[in-house]
Protein backbone atom coordinates (compact mmCIF):
# COMPACT_ATOMS: atom_id res chain seq x y z
CA UNK A 1 0.00 0.00 0.00
CA UNK A 2 0.98 3.63 -0.43
CA UNK A 3 1.88 4.99 3.04
CA UNK A 4 0.07 8.25 3.83
CA UNK A 5 2.29 10.54 5.88
CA UNK A 6 -0.74 12.19 7.46
CA UNK A 7 -1.69 8.86 9.03
CA UNK A 8 1.94 8.10 9.86
CA UNK A 9 2.27 11.34 11.81
CA UNK A 10 -1.10 10.77 13.48
CA UNK A 11 -0.14 7.31 14.69
CA UNK A 12 3.38 8.26 15.77
CA UNK A 13 2.65 11.57 17.49
CA UNK A 14 -0.47 10.31 19.22
CA UNK A 15 1.13 7.11 20.49
CA UNK A 16 4.15 9.06 21.74
CA UNK A 17 1.75 11.25 23.70
CA UNK A 18 -0.07 8.20 25.04
CA UNK A 19 3.15 6.52 26.07
CA UNK A 20 4.35 9.73 27.70
CA UNK A 21 1.17 10.01 29.74
CA UNK A 22 1.46 6.40 30.91
CA UNK A 23 5.04 7.13 31.98
CA UNK A 24 3.93 10.28 33.82
CA UNK A 25 1.11 8.55 35.64
CA UNK A 26 3.49 5.76 36.57
CA UNK A 27 5.84 8.29 38.17
CA UNK A 28 2.97 9.84 40.09
CA UNK A 29 1.67 6.64 41.63
CA UNK A 30 5.21 5.46 42.42
CA UNK A 31 6.36 8.81 43.83
CA UNK A 32 8.66 11.43 42.33
CA UNK A 33 11.61 10.95 44.64
CA UNK A 34 13.21 14.15 45.86
CA UNK A 35 10.75 16.50 44.14
CA UNK A 36 8.63 18.67 46.38
CA UNK A 37 4.86 18.69 45.99
CA UNK A 38 5.03 21.98 44.11
CA UNK A 39 7.80 20.79 41.81
CA UNK A 40 6.03 17.52 41.02
CA UNK A 41 2.81 19.39 40.18
CA UNK A 42 4.66 21.72 37.84
CA UNK A 43 6.49 18.85 36.15
CA UNK A 44 3.41 16.67 35.68
CA UNK A 45 1.26 19.54 34.43
CA UNK A 46 3.92 20.73 31.96
CA UNK A 47 4.65 17.22 30.68
CA UNK A 48 0.92 16.51 30.32
CA UNK A 49 0.61 19.71 28.31
CA UNK A 50 3.35 18.41 26.00
CA UNK A 51 1.38 15.18 25.55
CA UNK A 52 -1.75 17.21 24.82
CA UNK A 53 0.05 19.27 22.17
CA UNK A 54 1.46 16.15 20.51
CA UNK A 55 -1.98 14.55 20.39
CA UNK A 56 -3.39 17.74 18.91
CA UNK A 57 -0.67 17.78 16.24
CA UNK A 58 -1.45 14.17 15.39
CA UNK A 59 -5.15 15.00 15.14
CA UNK A 60 -4.35 17.96 12.89
CA UNK A 61 -2.23 15.75 10.64
CA UNK A 62 -5.11 13.30 10.26
CA UNK A 63 -7.29 15.96 8.63
CA UNK A 64 -4.95 16.05 5.64
CA UNK A 65 -5.97 12.45 4.96
CA UNK A 66 -9.66 13.30 4.69
CA UNK A 67 -11.41 14.28 1.50
CA UNK A 68 -14.01 16.26 3.44
CA UNK A 69 -12.64 17.15 6.90
CA UNK A 70 -15.84 19.00 7.76
CA UNK A 71 -17.68 15.67 7.74
CA UNK A 72 -15.26 13.91 10.09
CA UNK A 73 -17.63 14.18 13.05
CA UNK A 74 -20.17 11.99 11.27
CA UNK A 75 -17.80 9.03 11.59
CA UNK A 76 -18.63 8.80 15.30
CA UNK A 77 -22.20 7.75 14.52
CA UNK A 78 -20.94 4.31 13.46
CA UNK A 79 -19.37 3.53 16.85
CA UNK A 80 -21.28 0.26 17.25
CA UNK A 81 -19.54 -1.40 14.30
CA UNK A 82 -16.55 0.73 13.30
CA UNK A 83 -13.18 0.86 15.06
CA UNK A 84 -12.48 4.11 13.23
CA UNK A 85 -15.59 5.62 14.81
CA UNK A 86 -14.43 4.43 18.22
CA UNK A 87 -11.05 6.06 17.63
CA UNK A 88 -12.80 9.31 16.67
CA UNK A 89 -14.59 9.20 20.03
CA UNK A 90 -11.66 8.00 22.14
CA UNK A 91 -9.13 10.54 20.83
CA UNK A 92 -10.91 13.74 21.97
CA UNK A 93 -11.90 12.06 25.24
CA UNK A 94 -8.24 11.22 25.88
CA UNK A 95 -7.30 14.82 25.08
CA UNK A 96 -9.95 16.00 27.53
CA UNK A 97 -8.54 13.67 30.16
CA UNK A 98 -5.05 15.08 29.56
CA UNK A 99 -6.37 18.63 29.86
CA UNK A 100 -8.15 17.92 33.14
CA UNK A 101 -5.15 15.99 34.51
CA UNK A 102 -2.75 18.80 33.64
CA UNK A 103 -5.09 21.42 35.07
CA UNK A 104 -5.63 19.49 38.29
CA UNK A 105 -1.88 19.34 38.86
CA UNK A 106 -1.28 22.96 37.86
CA UNK A 107 -3.92 24.33 40.22
CA UNK A 108 -3.39 21.67 42.87
CA UNK A 109 -7.04 20.67 43.01
CA UNK A 110 -8.96 17.44 42.67
CA UNK A 111 -7.97 13.81 43.05
CA UNK A 112 -5.22 13.66 40.42
CA UNK A 113 -4.69 9.93 40.82
CA UNK A 114 -8.35 9.22 40.12
CA UNK A 115 -8.34 11.59 37.15
CA UNK A 116 -5.17 9.92 35.93
CA UNK A 117 -6.68 6.45 36.30
CA UNK A 118 -9.67 7.44 34.17
CA UNK A 119 -7.33 8.97 31.59
CA UNK A 120 -5.28 5.76 31.55
CA UNK A 121 -8.44 3.84 30.62
CA UNK A 122 -9.14 6.35 27.84
CA UNK A 123 -5.53 6.03 26.72
CA UNK A 124 -5.75 2.24 26.52
CA UNK A 125 -9.10 2.48 24.73
CA UNK A 126 -7.48 4.75 22.15
CA UNK A 127 -4.59 2.31 21.73
CA UNK A 128 -7.01 -0.55 21.11
CA UNK A 129 -9.30 1.40 18.79
CA UNK A 130 -6.46 2.68 16.60
CA UNK A 131 -4.69 -0.67 16.39
CA UNK A 132 -7.91 -2.55 15.65
CA UNK A 133 -8.61 -0.30 12.68
CA UNK A 134 -5.81 -2.23 10.98
CA UNK A 135 -5.96 -5.57 12.79
CA UNK A 136 -9.63 -5.97 11.84
CA UNK A 137 -8.92 -5.75 8.10
CA UNK A 138 -9.03 -9.49 7.44
CA UNK A 139 -8.04 -9.44 3.78
CA UNK A 140 -4.69 -7.80 4.64
CA UNK A 141 -2.89 -10.74 6.20
CA UNK A 142 0.05 -8.59 7.32
CA UNK A 143 -2.29 -6.63 9.62
CA UNK A 144 -4.86 -9.23 10.63
CA UNK A 145 -3.01 -10.47 13.70
CA UNK A 146 -3.09 -9.89 17.47
CA UNK A 147 0.56 -8.83 17.11
CA UNK A 148 -0.63 -5.64 15.43
CA UNK A 149 -2.28 -4.56 18.67
CA UNK A 150 0.62 -5.74 20.84
CA UNK A 151 3.25 -4.00 18.72
CA UNK A 152 1.22 -0.81 18.51
CA UNK A 153 0.90 -0.67 22.29
CA UNK A 154 4.52 -1.52 23.04
CA UNK A 155 5.98 0.83 20.43
CA UNK A 156 3.76 3.58 21.77
CA UNK A 157 4.98 3.00 25.31
CA UNK A 158 8.59 2.93 24.10
CA UNK A 159 8.25 6.24 22.26
CA UNK A 160 6.56 7.78 25.29
CA UNK A 161 9.33 6.69 27.61
CA UNK A 162 12.02 8.14 25.35
CA UNK A 163 9.99 11.33 25.11
CA UNK A 164 10.03 11.39 28.91
CA UNK A 165 13.81 11.08 28.61
CA UNK A 166 13.84 14.19 26.42
CA UNK A 167 11.74 16.04 29.00
CA UNK A 168 14.17 14.88 31.67
CA UNK A 169 16.95 16.56 29.69
CA UNK A 170 14.93 19.79 29.64
CA UNK A 171 14.25 19.72 33.37
CA UNK A 172 17.84 18.77 34.16
CA UNK A 173 19.09 21.66 32.04
CA UNK A 174 16.77 23.96 33.98
CA UNK A 175 18.20 22.67 37.25
CA UNK A 176 21.75 23.30 35.98
CA UNK A 177 20.85 26.90 35.19
CA UNK A 178 19.36 27.24 38.66
CA UNK A 179 22.38 25.65 40.34
CA UNK A 180 24.78 27.96 38.50
CA UNK A 181 23.10 30.92 40.19
CA UNK A 182 23.28 29.53 43.72
CA UNK A 183 25.49 31.25 46.26
CA UNK A 184 26.86 29.54 49.40
CA UNK A 185 24.91 30.40 52.53
CA UNK A 186 28.12 30.39 54.56
CA UNK A 187 31.58 31.89 53.99
CA UNK A 188 35.06 31.51 55.39
CA UNK A 189 34.30 34.46 57.64
CA UNK A 190 31.14 32.91 59.07
CA UNK A 191 32.80 29.49 59.37
CA UNK A 192 35.63 30.68 61.64
CA UNK A 193 33.88 33.66 63.19
CA UNK A 194 36.25 36.33 61.84
CA UNK A 195 34.75 39.25 59.93
CA UNK A 196 37.88 40.37 58.13
CA UNK A 197 37.02 41.08 54.45
CA UNK A 198 39.98 39.14 53.03
CA UNK A 199 40.76 35.70 54.40
CA UNK A 200 43.00 33.30 52.46
CA UNK A 201 43.34 29.61 53.35
CA UNK A 202 46.99 28.51 53.23
CA UNK A 203 46.61 24.87 54.30
CA UNK A 204 43.86 22.35 55.02
CA UNK A 205 45.03 21.84 58.59
CA UNK A 206 46.59 18.39 58.19
CA UNK A 207 49.07 16.69 55.90
CA UNK A 208 47.18 13.49 55.02
CA UNK A 209 43.83 12.78 53.46
CA UNK A 210 40.63 12.24 55.38
CA UNK A 211 37.07 11.03 54.91
CA UNK A 212 35.95 14.60 54.29
CA UNK A 213 38.46 15.22 51.51
CA UNK A 214 37.76 11.86 49.86
CA UNK A 215 33.96 11.86 49.97
CA UNK A 216 33.00 15.52 49.52
CA UNK A 217 35.46 16.54 46.78
CA UNK A 218 35.33 14.89 43.34
CA UNK A 219 38.91 15.85 42.55
CA UNK A 220 38.21 16.51 38.87
CA UNK A 221 39.07 19.63 36.91
CA UNK A 222 36.49 22.24 35.93
CA UNK A 223 37.06 21.66 32.17
CA UNK A 224 36.29 17.97 32.65
CA UNK A 225 33.03 18.77 34.41
CA UNK A 226 32.02 21.08 31.59
CA UNK A 227 32.78 18.44 28.96
CA UNK A 228 30.71 15.83 30.80
CA UNK A 229 27.65 18.07 30.57
CA UNK A 230 27.75 17.77 26.79
CA UNK A 231 27.12 14.05 27.18
CA UNK A 232 23.65 15.00 28.44
CA UNK A 233 22.75 15.53 24.78
CA UNK A 234 22.59 11.74 24.48
CA UNK A 235 19.20 12.07 26.21
CA UNK A 236 18.02 14.17 23.27
CA UNK A 237 19.60 11.80 20.78
CA UNK A 238 17.75 8.86 22.35
CA UNK A 239 14.36 10.40 21.56
CA UNK A 240 15.37 11.60 18.09
CA UNK A 241 16.66 8.18 17.07
CA UNK A 242 13.67 6.38 18.57
CA UNK A 243 11.16 8.64 16.83
CA UNK A 244 12.95 8.30 13.49
CA UNK A 245 12.85 4.55 13.97
CA UNK A 246 9.15 4.74 14.80
CA UNK A 247 8.48 6.75 11.63
CA UNK A 248 10.36 4.14 9.60
CA UNK A 249 8.47 1.29 11.28
CA UNK A 250 5.09 2.92 10.66
CA UNK A 251 5.95 3.64 7.00
CA UNK A 252 6.97 0.02 6.51
CA UNK A 253 3.81 -1.12 8.31
CA UNK A 254 1.67 0.46 5.60
CA UNK A 255 4.02 -0.29 2.71
CA UNK A 256 4.22 -4.00 3.56
CA UNK A 257 0.44 -4.48 3.47
CA UNK A 258 -0.21 -6.46 0.29
CA UNK A 259 -3.74 -5.84 -0.95
CA UNK A 260 -5.30 -8.88 -2.73
CA UNK A 261 -6.05 -6.70 -5.76
CA UNK A 262 -2.29 -6.62 -6.41
CA UNK A 263 -2.62 -10.16 -7.77
CA UNK A 264 -4.37 -8.58 -10.73
CA UNK A 265 -1.99 -5.61 -11.05
CA UNK A 266 1.21 -7.46 -10.18
CA UNK A 267 2.79 -6.77 -13.57
CA UNK A 268 2.46 -3.01 -13.07
CA UNK A 269 5.84 -1.51 -12.12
Amino acid sequence: MQPAFSVIFLTTLAVAAQGLFLALYGTEISGLGALTASESRQFLSAASAVALVLTGLGLLASFFHLGHPERAWRTATMWRTSWLAREVIALPLFMLGLFVYAGAHWFGVGNTRLIGAVTVLLCLALFVATAMIYASVRFLQEWASPLTLVNYLLLGCASGLTLATLLAWVTRSASLVRNARLKPKSTLQSAIGIKHPRIVQKAQGFTGGSFNTREFFHGRSVPLLRSVKWAFLLLVLAFVLQYLGLLAERWFFFAQANHPQNLYYQTIS
